[in-house]
């Protein structure tokens, strides 16, 4: 079985690195997920938010039983000095919803999930509130997930937004399962001239963070594997 189970929110976060792998469609608890499997990872993309991600990483856990769960994907910075591409990985995690943390074992700084798409004033504030560096929607809800089934969880997000860009509207074409209606949004956004140059520098700026996750993610298959066969080597 894998080792590592991968929990991503979109194909696109992670599409370089799994489109060799073998894809397989499978059912948890009345949903379908499509699983990505390589010799030693499983990756799914579960769609955008906690609820979200919470049910794809039980789907992961229950049907693959790895030893360690990673969150992975895309994160806006708070921290003014990290720039679009950077890798991040988080010591902590923190909850926004109920305050809760996660410590990861590895990494330095602090993640904080929250439940929608943060504009550039709640940036601020949550850079504030939580001392945090980065801000997600979904590494919370994988880690709790990691935490009921007692595995570790570590996370790794690639900054598509920086600390000062202003996010188009894209919150209102999330769909109830997490998947993003990407060709409302286009629609949408194309009779919207206002709009266009933040959403070519989004999509930009989302290529090349996913190019640069799906990179590490590579050059690290083998440090991590080796980690778990060496902590449960007999």
């Amino acid at each position: 079985m894998p080792e590592v189970a991968i929990v991503a929110a979109l194909d696109r976060e992670i599409w370089p690195l799994v489109r060799h792998w073998r894809a397989s469609d499978r059912e948890y608890s009345g949903r379908r997920f499509r699983f990505f499997e390589s010799e030693h990872r499983v990756a799914v993309c579960g769609g955008i938010g906690p609820h979200a991600a919470r049910r794809a990483a039980e789907a992961i856990i229950s049907l693959y039983r790895p030893a360690i769960v990673q969150s992975v994907g895309f994160a806006g910075a708070l921290d003014q000095s990290l720039r679009v591409g950077q890798l991040f990985e988080p010591r902590q995690v923190i909850d926004a919803s109920d305050g809760s943390r996660a410590d990861t074992g590895s990494g330095s700084g602090t993640l904080v999930s929250f439940s929608s798409v943060a504009s550039r004033d709640q940036k601020s504030r949550l850079a504030t509130a939580y001392q945090a560096q980065a801000v997600d929607m979904e590494a919370a809800a994988v880690a709790k997930s990691a935490e009921a089934h007692g595995l570790r969880f570590t996370a790794v997000k690639a900054i598509s937004d920086d600390a000062t860009f202003a996010m188009p509207p894209t919150e209102r074409f999330i769909a109830n399962d997490g998947g993003f209606r990407s060709g409302a949004f286009a629609f949408h956004a194309s009779v919207r001239p206002w709009l266009w140059s933040s959403v070519f520098r989004l999509a930009r700026n989302s290529t090349r963070a996913s190019r640069e996750l799906c990179e590490y993610l590579s050059r690290n298959a083998g440090e991590m594997t080796t980690s778990v066969s060496t902590k449960f080597a007999p």
